[in-house]
């Protein structure tokens, strides 16, 4: 399996210094937090994707995917959702990310209408998404936090261009057992969230192996049914000022990786 981390953990640091950091601590790949605050948005021009595409060749660093923010069960218009997502494509393509993350994002209390609204916005995009060779993750998080939620949506589409991301935390905190969210979720992994955090109460973001999630439990699953995809440390110091700075902990994070990928193997 190859590793990665995201920028979520380094907020708005030039791309330069992500790369740098990528290199010297031994990732394979980045996973670029997508919005206006940081260096990478959909408000690129053509020079500076161009650009961008070219940093990450030269420094030999994958974009493993882009992190949007678009919320395809989510009240509202279907047309302002896809025009997201399509212009979210057309970054992904232009940088050569092979996957765009999507939120689910529906409301409480109908449960099947956010499926069937996030399965014909996802199918619509689809289409898109196939003509310009990117795969959107679907990823188990707020509405549809478990494999067994976000897979309702997926079986809808039906699309290979539709994909899932398990984030496995919030699987955890769902109450599912990693080996049912990956029973669930495998015909349609894309890439895996790996994260730790002290409790279920206290999601501050941890050193890999110094929180609860089952992370070991993770590996040993994703390796005994020989899966070999991305790791991506999605350490949430954005959201959490408080949290350690990631670069301090990326060597760690990379080791603890590794001895868990050496112990399922």
């Amino acid at each position: 399996m190859k590793l990665a981390f995201s920028t979520l953990g380094v907020p708005g640091l030039p791309l330069a210094d992500v790369l740098r950091l990528a290199s010297e601590h031994g990732y394979h790949g980045v996973e670029l937090r997508t919005h206006p605050e940081e260096p990478v948005h959909p408000g690129l021009t053509p020079d500076e994707r161009a650009e961008t595409a070219a940093a990450f060749k030269a420094a030999g660093v994958e974009i493993l995917g882009l992190a949007g923010y678009a919320r395809v069960a989510a009240p509202g218009d279907d047309d302002a959702v896809i025009g997201e997502i399509r212009d979210l494509l057309t970054l992904a393509r232009d940088l050569g990310a092979p996957f765009l993350r999507v939120f689910p994002g529906g409301v409480e209390g109908s449960p099947g209408e956010a499926d069937a609204t996030a399965a014909r916005r996802l199918g619509t995009a689809a289409e898109y998404a196939g003509d310009v060779g990117v795969r959107i993750l679907l990823e188990t998080h707020d509405s549809h936090r478990t494999g067994a939620d976000a897979i309702r949506i997926l079986g809808l589409v039906g699309h290979r261009q539709v994909g899932a991301l398990w984030d496995v935390m919030h699987t955890w905190l769902g109450g599912e057992q990693p080996l049912d969210s990956y029973a669930a979720l495998s015909p349609y992994l894309g890439y895996v969230q790996v994260k730790d955090i002290a409790s279920t109460d206290d999601t501050t973001p941890l050193a890999l192996g110094a929180g609860v999630l089952p992370l070991a439990e993770c590996v040993e699953v994703l390796s005994r049914h020989e899966w070999d995809g991305w790791l991506c440390w999605e350490y949430e110091k954005r959201w959490y000022e408080t949290a350690a700075p990631l670069a301090g902990l990326l060597d760690a994070g990379r080791d603890h990786l590794r001895r868990l990928l050496n112990e399922s193997a």
